[in-house]
């Protein structure tokens, strides 16, 4: 079954009414859902109309439809990718036998803590986000955060599904606390300490969806890879949702150095001060907060060297990005993989088993991606004739968790002393200047086709639709 009837109470393509006692719990879930939504969703948006996409199947070629939804009326449901026939794990211990459809009693508490875990981000974000709207640089973007939005939402719905379908009493309970929760909250947060952090301007959101929620691709594409079946195949479609918005955040912060690179060739400035009088954000302080984005995002991969990863892998719950496509025994017992660690004032490094460095692997991978991206980044001013570029500060740059935590290493990867980072930290991460100046520019722009000052206009807008199409409508 790949269609979804969205004359069900819960939309869906997984069968739900042919499990009567999975469907009762849902529903009963569902109403403490929407009293979430209502009161932790995006501020202010009850009466609005909203062109959104909505998933209408799981097929690649035409899995969305696009129309204005009242944002309180958006419904939200459980999709899982087709099943393909005769799937084998692909790794670790058990490869070569067929994937599992229900949970090993044996890996029970883990798989469960994995989704949990990845359940958490999904409304955390939300969270962090739902004031962004009533400082919208354009209809254009609130349109995209709102989309953002509701699919973050969508997510948490794929986790808690397995969660109900597969893990019992415990699993309902672990649903109820995922609504329980609240970013940045000093007695309840968040799992995860990244989403804890305060989303204050679109420069945040921005860097957020392009860091971040890039963080969240690996980690879904990691899982996917997963010999638990369903959780595969939630993890691939939601895959799907993931791309609009890694673009929403490159896409997002490209237009905000286009038009500062604008007004630097028109009055022929690149002086900070200066084109702050002129109401753009110079790229130093999007350098400095691209930096601190980077920094708290890396901390999600944990430890460079864990030994739950390795257990993860070998038991077949989490695997690497692309597995299939790696050319090695999946198996890793004897292969390595190189790590850094601070010996000393000196960054060194060396080759442990590559099973404890998997998370190592895939923020590499991460990184690979990022480096790539802001590469297009650089294109914009390179094409102005501006010598300034973008680049990812080194991986152990500000960091709190793993072999870098406790030390203080430039954005060069040099390790310096508590006093030389206190003496040049204001250069390389955002300071409270930097902060109260971006948000002094953050207005609300709700007319088509008009944008905030600070940013440029996209090239083409949403689904074909012209760049001042009315992607909001008031109510």
């Amino acid at each position: 079954m790949t269609g979804i009837d969205y004359a069900e109470k819960i939309p869906n393509n997984v069968e739900l009414t042919s499990n009567r006692t999975l469907q009762r719990a849902l529903e009963h879930w569902q109403p403490n859902y929407l009293k979430w939504w209502a009161d932790m969703g995006p501020d202010d948006s009850k009466s609005y109309d909203v062109y959104l996409r909505t998933a209408v199947s799981v097929d690649p070629k035409g899995w969305a439809h696009y129309d204005y939804v009242r944002m309180p009326d958006y419904r939200w449901g459980i999709f899982l990718a087709p099943a393909e026939a005769g799937r084998q794990v692909n790794f670790g211990a058990h490869r070569g036998e067929a994937a599992w459809q229900d949970v090993p009693g044996e890996y029970r508490s883990t798989l469960r803590r994995i989704i949990v875990t990845q359940g958490d981000t999904e409304p955390a974000s939300v969270e962090q986000q739902r004031h962004l709207g009533l400082t919208c640089p354009s209809l254009y973007d609130l349109r995209n955060i709102f989309q953002v939005n509701v699919e973050e939402g969508r997510h948490l719905w794929a986790m808690v599904y397995l969660l109900h379908a597969h893990f019992g009493k415990d699993g309902r309970e672990e649903g109820e606390a995922l609504l329980e929760r609240r970013s940045g909250d000093a007695d309840n947060p968040r799992i995860l300490t990244a989403f804890n952090e305060k989303t204050p301007d679109w420069l945040s959101f921005f860097m957020f969806t392009f860091i971040t929620d890039r963080d969240g691709k690996y980690q879904l594409a990691a899982l996917a890879e997963s010999a638990f079946d369903p959780l595969s195949r939630t993890c691939r479609f939601m895959l799907t949702e993931e791309a609009h918005h890694l673009f929403v955040g490159e896409s997002g912060v490209a237009r905000i150095i286009e038009r500062t690179c604008e007004l630097m060739a028109q009055h022929k400035t690149g002086d900070p001060a200066r084109l702050r009088n002129l109401g753009v954000i110079d790229l130093p302080t999007l350098q400095r907060y691209l930096n601190f984005h980077f920094s708290v995002t890396s901390d999600l991969y944990g430890s460079e060297v864990s030994s739950n990863a390795a257990s993860f892998y070998t038991n077949g719950l989490k695997g690497r990005f692309q597995e299939t496509t790696l050319q090695d025994d999946h198996r890793l017992e004897s292969a390595e993989y190189p790590v850094m660690e601070v010996t000393g004032d000196r960054i060194l490094t060396r080759q442990v088993n590559a099973l404890t460095a998997l998370n190592e692997r895939l923020r590499d991978d991460w990184i690979h991606d990022l480096e790539n991206a802001i590469g297009r980044w650089n294109r914009i001013p390179e094409k102005t004739g501006i010598a300034f570029r973008f680049k990812l500060p080194h991986k152990g740059f500000h960091r709190r968790i793993g072999a870098f935590a406790g030390h203080h290493v430039s954005p060069e990867g040099k390790v310096l002393s508590e006093t030389g980072w206190k003496h040049q930290e204001a250069q390389w991460l955002p300071t409270a200047e930097d902060r109260a100046f971006v948000q002094s520019l953050m207005g609300r722009v709700t007319e088509p086709g008009q944008y905030a000052h600070w940013i440029a206009a996209p090239r083409i807008g949403i689904n074909k639709q012209p760049v001042d199409f009315e992607y909001v409508r008031f109510g």
